[in-house]
């Protein structure tokens, strides 16, 4: 009987509040506050950010470290692992196909090339795309990585970062011009930064390629940092068209991260 009693309570232990497995809920928890500390952390950093003695940590470390999604570095140090990438592409490519019905209603509504990008790392990648129907269109490769600074959607998705976080991004990518137009000072990037949180959406006004205005918006509560925006020539992404195309991408961002929440 006592070794059937010990056995109920190590149950209990086990199960978090919410119904699942405590410990993998733990090792979720890590996974995501080693990519909020760019990647790479001790084992003191872990448990002084999570709460969670340092024998536990190590032990659910172990175990990522054998499943290949962390790795311990030479200098002790964890990092997040490779077999993270297959999960994040698979992830991407669903995120896109979830997407796409949403930014062909956006074409449809605005006449403009629609695209989804998400912030990876300290980078912008295009995870889904849906094309004017017009002759002279934009286009973006889907999985094409571009940095923040010059584009709609990185201001978009970076609007509502902490100043001194955007500061270190920019100093880690540099901040070259695409374009005479293109912001290439930490403080005229925070300024429009800024513009994006009182306005309510990005501009990137012949910033990344002459001749080409977007306006994005991000997605509201989106489990990844994710935007969605349209760009096309700047001869009809006139300042009237932005008034009308605004409110559409706003309503189809919302509708979006309920599609999200829910998939």
């Amino acid at each position: 009987m006592p070794t059937s009693s010990a056995s109920s309570t190590d149950a209990v232990k086990s199960t978090s509040p919410s119904g699942g497995v405590q410990s993998l809920e733990r090792a979720f928890d890590l996974l995501e506050r080693m990519a909020d500390a760019g990647g790479e952390v001790g084992l003191s950093e872990l448990s002084t950010s999570s709460g969670l003695p340092l024998p536990t940590i190590h032990r659910l470390m172990r175990t990522l470290v054998a499943c290949g999604y962390v790795r311990q570095q030479p200098n002790r140090r964890y990092a997040l692992g490779p077999r993270l990438i297959r999960l994040g592409e698979s992830a991407s490519r669903l995120l896109g196909t979830w997407a796409r019905p949403h930014l062909a209603r956006l074409v449809e509504e605005t006449g403009e090339t629609a695209n989804m990008a998400l912030l990876d790392g300290d980078e912008i990648v295009y995870v889904a795309q849906v094309p004017s129907k017009h002759s002279m269109r934009m286009f973006t490769e889907v999985g094409r990585r571009v940095l923040p600074h010059s584009t709609g959607v990185g201001k978009a998705l970076l609007a509502y970062t902490p100043a001194d976080e955007v500061r270190a991004l920019l100093a880690r990518t540099g901040m070259p011009a695409a374009t005479d137009k293109t912001i290439t000072t930490p403080d005229g990037f925070l300024a429009a930064l800024e513009e994006v949180r009182r306005a309510g959406y990005a501009v990137d006004d012949n910033e990344q390629e002459i001749g080409v205005r977007c306006l994005a918006v991000p997605i509201p509560e989106s489990p990844t940092a994710a935007a969605i925006s349209i760009s096309g020539p700047a001869g009809r992404v006139t300042d009237a068209a932005t008034e009308r195309i605004v409110p559409v991408l706003q309503q189809i961002a919302a509708e979006l991260s309920v599609t999200l929440s829910t998939s």
